[in-house]
């Protein structure tokens, strides 16, 4: 892992970057790897592909930050890129790979309310993609969406969005 995650900040080839990310997204699937990428620095290693200009790194990185974010103390440092998830959503092509796995990594984010406040300015992008989403994107909003309307505190934001 560690020789990944150095591979990952020496190379500039997108094609090893991307493999690179696939492996560690891979090895997050289990809880004692999530622990060890953490403690080797490697969340924000990965978090700085979310601004690489190749969609496909960004992708990559947001499945091994969602690969990681099932873990409590993982997500306190995930949160930092929350923002940027929410621009990469934004500003991905409807219904891409990129746009799902953002959505995916802000589901996983928005299952406790710690990080909803993060995620206001996303909502009418939100209440966008649900209306004019593939079923596949509209079903991963929503779960965005109900982890959100669980928390009262977001209740004003959900139902004054502009749309």
């Amino acid at each position: 892992l560690q020789k990944l995650i150095h591979l990952l900040q020496a190379t500039d080839d997108p094609l090893i970057q991307e493999q690179a990310l696939i492996t560690l997204s891979n090895s997050a699937a289990f809880s004692v790897n999530q622990d060890i990428i953490r403690n080797l620095d490697g969340l924000s290693v990965i978090g700085g592909m979310l601004s690489d200009s190749i969609p496909k790194i960004k992708e990559k990185a947001l499945n091994a930050l969602n690969n990681l974010s099932m873990n409590i103390k993982n997500q306190e440092e995930i949160q930092v890129y929350i923002t940027q998830v929410c621009r990469n959503l934004e500003s991905a092509p409807l219904n891409s790979d990129l746009q799902l796995a953002a959505l995916r990594l802000l589901t996983n984010m928005s299952v406790t309310s710690d990080y909803h406040h993060k995620m206001i300015n996303s909502i009418p992008c939100f209440l966008h993609l649900l209306s004019e989403g593939t079923e596949r994107t509209q079903i991963q909003v929503l779960k965005v969406l109900v982890n959100l309307s669980a928390n009262p505190a977001m209740t004003k934001h959900l139902l004054g969005a502009q749309v």
